[in-house]
């Protein structure tokens, strides 16, 4: 376990010793004592919070709405600066699925979380508060682990995947970091374009032009957190200029370039997730530091 602190909070994380039994999951365990206003930054992935400890996160909308507990939810939640969390001794397995497997493991369509949050109860229902309890009664992060990743397995298996082409359209645009031509994936498929678009939506819960957009702020954003200046990010990402990134940024998370390369919630993936980050240094700052617990 190690332990990333920004400000007050004070965050411990704990990443698997192995990988998923399923492709397209991934899994990082949190304890959080202070956890003061977090901005969430939209990710191209369904996430889901499982807490099993005696606190709580709250997520907080600028509409006033509130959600706390064990959530889900879709790709790209958190657009325009919408969404922040908070909350003091929170302890949770966070899951994130590709939207190639949501469905079969959520047994619900990404398309129909439509950006925003919901209760993992509302969903699972008792299968959700066996796998809180569980999760408290066992002592360590890798058996939390194994059992959060033996129930996703076994609700996978149940299921039907997305349509391959549909599943493939994803694949092309995550490994080409959103630099695909969207008007190509359905001749590259052999299906029509309005076939596709269908489909896509209605299956990974984003247009494909929405998800190729996501996907490459997705890239771009961990880029600055790293370090790199935001003329060389453009460019290498594939925006028309500086100014196009900044209009990207601001569109996704309601502030600049600058403020969102000092964002934790994208400075922790360093840890969590280091497949999602480049392989620059991360940039330290007064205010934040990084260390190695035993």
């Amino acid at each position: 376990m190690r332990t990333f602190v920004h400000g007050a909070a004070v965050w411990d994380v704990a990443c698997p010793r192995r990988p998923s039994r399923v492709a397209g999951v991934t899994m990082a365990g949190f304890r959080v004592r202070d956890l003061d206003t977090l901005r969430m930054v939209p990710h191209p992935a369904v996430t889901l919070l499982v807490e099993f400890g005696a606190g709580s996160a709250v997520m907080d909308y600028a509409a006033g709405r509130q959600q706390r507990g064990s959530i889900v939810a879709g790709p790209g939640l958190g657009s325009g600066g919408a969404v922040r969390a908070r909350g003091e001794n929170v302890e949770c397995v966070q899951v994130r699925l590709s939207p190639a497997i949501a469905r079969a493991v959520l047994d619900v369509s990404p398309a129909d979380l439509d950006g925003t949050v919901v209760a993992l109860d509302d969903l699972w229902g008792r299968e959700a508060s066996r796998l809180r309890e569980r999760l408290s009664e066992v002592s360590s992060w890798q058996e939390r682990f194994a059992l959060t990743d033996a129930l996703l397995a076994r609700r996978h298996e149940a299921r039907p995947p997305v349509d391959p082409e549909v599943a493939w359209a994803w694949q092309r645009i995550v490994a080409g970091r959103g630099l695909v031509r969207v008007d190509g994936l359905a001749a590259e498929v052999g299906w029509s374009r309005k076939r596709l678009w269908s489909r896509f939506r209605s299956q990974i819960g984003l247009p494909p032009k929405r998800a190729v957009k996501l996907v490459r702020f997705d890239h771009a954003a961990h880029r600055l957190v790293a370090g790199e200046g935001p003329a060389r990010v453009a460019a290498d990402a594939g925006y028309a200029d500086q100014s196009h990134l900044h209009r990207d940024v601001v569109a996704f998370t309601g502030v600049t370039p600058a403020t969102v390369a000092g964002e934790p919630f994208l400075a922790v993936d360093d840890i969590a997730w280091p497949s999602q980050v480049t392989p620059a240094a991360a940039r330290e700052t007064a205010t934040t530091s990084v260390a190695d617990r035993t």
